[in-house]
């Protein structure tokens, strides 16, 4: 099916009631491959995310000669890791898809193979900006060549001798950070980075969670290359950013109480808890635990009436991927939403700011883009037909729309769901969101 041809419908109303379980947590998923692969021994996973961008991340690893089984019907697989230097040259490209996070992650792990790679992925990918990685990994060594305009294809030469650096990080990116500190694992002395403000640290704790000592001052975070990772066991949490689109929905729509059932509220991800809370949303955390490193909790969210904020420059590098639902709060909330600092949303999987607002207009939401953020008045959301430009939480997003929605709203180009969020449809449904795909 080609992505334009997949159509969500979302009748007007409703509201979010029960337990449901969102899929595992996407950053993670992608890390426990990356690392199981490079582990001595064999590492056990449960709760992978089956979404498409993380099965590409998957297959990338069994191109270059990792046995990995799985994953099964409820995400366990198995990776029987190779150890740091015994990946094999692969016979194809490797496809990351839709996913910026594997482009950016793998950059630092080929840079230090022994073998030439070259990553492409699919349109979307093909125009995000790649420089905020190969430059640095350049500094350390590595030799990338990309497009002129510095986006993928990617051509990884190997057999290059990588030195570690420190590098001040010039806007906060888990991606740069995670894609250095990988190439570290391969660099000779120490590699560090500092950066302006905390991102999420999943490539951190994992790579402790494998045995390799990573040292965290302040901003900068550090690691020795040369170590080794050992096989581990990893139970991943569900996603807190495909758990946002319930956070809100069930926060705008009357009548609604719901549980999110086994999220990861790791701190260096709870912007989105954070952000509804300042405009008055109901959220209770229960059952907080550890899992894996990783903090959990089931998450409840009752309906409560939102008030616009101007929303603190400091939470945005914690709620980047969930802005767009959080757009859809902030044209239900009585008042004025103000966005800044966020240019990044920019470079997405689509112009998330433009796209965002050009469907908000759409629905007759007063909402003005600015170079690093947008406007919102809090308004009465009507019916529309908007586009997605194939980006997930696009699509996502104003499938939530719906339950403040005056009359139906038809999203087009939505077949992307499904790298990060399979069987959104059915579980959204299943919750009480009136949603038809075809």
């Amino acid at each position: 099916m080609s992505h334009s041809a997949l159509r969500f419908t979302v009748q007007a109303g409703g509201s979010l009631t029960g337990r449901i379980r969102v899929p595992g947590d996407k950053s993670i998923s992608h890390r426990s491959i990356m690392l199981g692969s490079l582990a001595e021994g064999t590492t056990q996973v449960s709760g992978f995310l089956q979404g498409e961008d993380c099965l590409c991340t998957l297959q990338a690893f069994r191109n270059m000669g990792v046995h990995i089984e799985g994953p099964s019907a409820n995400g366990e697989v198995t990776i029987h890791g190779v150890g740091l230097h015994g990946l094999k040259k692969p016979t194809v490209d490797l496809d990351m898809g839709n996913s910026g996070t594997s482009m950016r992650l793998m950059s630092g792990l080929m840079s230090g193979q022994a073998f030439d790679v070259t990553m492409t992925g699919d349109s979307s990918l093909s125009k995000r900006p790649m420089k905020r990685v190969t430059v640095p990994l350049a500094q350390m060594g590595a030799k990338i060549v990309a497009t002129e305009a510095g986006t993928p294809p990617l051509h990884v030469q190997g057999g290059q001798k990588l030195k570690g650096i420190h590098y001040d990080m010039p806007m906060a990116s888990a991606q740069v950070k995670s894609s250095l500190l990988l190439a570290g694992l391969y660099a000779q002395g120490e590699t560090s980075v500092t950066e302006p403000a905390p991102t999420r640290d999943h490539t951190e704790r994992m790579l402790r969670g494998f045995g390799y000592e990573v040292i965290v001052e302040g901003n900068t975070i550090r690691l020795q290359g040369g170590g080794k990772l050992m096989a581990c066991t990893i139970d991943v949490p569900s996603d807190i950013s495909s758990s946002a689109f319930f956070l809100v929905g069930a926060s705008i729509a009357p009548g609604s109480d719901l549980i999110i059932e086994h999220v990861g509220i790791n701190p260096t991800r709870t912007g989105v808890i954070d952000i509804l809370r300042l405009m008055g949303a109901n959220l209770e955390l229960l059952n907080q635990r550890e899992v894996g490193g990783e903090p959990v909790a089931d998450i409840r969210v009752r309906y409560a009436p939102l008030k616009g904020i101007r929303i603190p420059e400091a939470l945005v590098p914690l709620a980047i991927d969930e802005f767009p639902v959080l757009f859809v709060a902030a044209a239900c909330a009585e008042g004025e939403t103000i966005l800044t600092g966020a240019e990044e949303l920019r470079v997405k999987e689509s112009d998330r700011i433009q796209v965002m607002a050009d469907g908000l207009i759409a629905c007759g939401i007063d909402a003005r883009p600015t170079p690093d953020g947008i406007i919102i008045q809090g308004g009465k959301i009507g019916g529309a037909t908007v586009t997605s430009h194939n980006d997930h939480r696009i699509a996502m997003s104003f499938s939530i729309a719906g339950l403040r929605a005056s009359e139906t709203i038809y999203i087009d180009d939505c077949a992307t769901v499904n790298t990060s969020f399979p069987g959104f449809v059915q579980l959204a449904s299943g919750a009480g969101l009136q949603i038809t795909a075809g």
